[in-house]
């Protein structure tokens, strides 16, 4: 004996039921399933190519910049080297020579490996590439904002800035 809550309260099928079934074609499935796959497929070879395409230009470019440390901290030893040669001393003409010789053999070594200096003498002042350590009114001749004075060079490694050249900037 069930009780009345135990009674189904809808009938299975009643008759009236005016639902139509539509008919499914399997294989219709299968291939709209194959062709979603087939782009998947394009899609992920497109982002495996464009992942190692980025992987060239970056190992490249870690490769390029890769002895950029060891150049900044050879700069001031050429810095010294070039303040070497401008100290006057009759006696001392095989020293300034050897170290004359020593200095440009480091400049081609170092241009070679991509370290350029900025030059900047004359120029107008590129924040860039340039470090104002002081402002002077302009000397005759020169516009405002031209480099009248380099105080310590400036170097490129590659396209970056390695040290900015640090000057002295004219103003009216």
């Amino acid at each position: 004996m069930a009780d009345e809550g135990d009674e189904p309260t809808e009938e299975l099928s009643d008759g009236n039921n005016s639902e139509e079934i539509e008919i499914v074609d399997p294989i219709k499935i299968l291939e709209e399933k194959i062709e979603e796959l087939e782009k998947e497929k394009q899609y992920s070879a497109a982002e495996i190519v464009n992942l190692r395409q980025r992987y060239a230009r970056e190992r490249n470019t870690l490769l390029k910049f890769s002895s950029m440390n060891l150049a900044s901290k050879i700069l001031p030893v050429l810095d010294y080297l070039e303040k070497a040669i401008t100290i006057e001393n009759s006696e001392s003409g095989k020293f300034l020579e050897g170290v004359n010789m020593t200095m440009n053999k480091l400049k081609t070594v170092l241009e070679n490996e991509g370290v350029r200096k900025i030059e900047a003498l004359d120029q107008l002042f590129d924040p860039s590439l340039m470090e104002a350590i002081a402002v002077i009114p302009a000397p005759e001749g020169k516009d405002s904002g031209t480099v009248v004075e380099v105080i310590e060079e400036g170097y490129l490694f590659h396209e970056r800035v390695l040290r900015p050249v640090k000057v002295i900037v004219s103003e009216d």
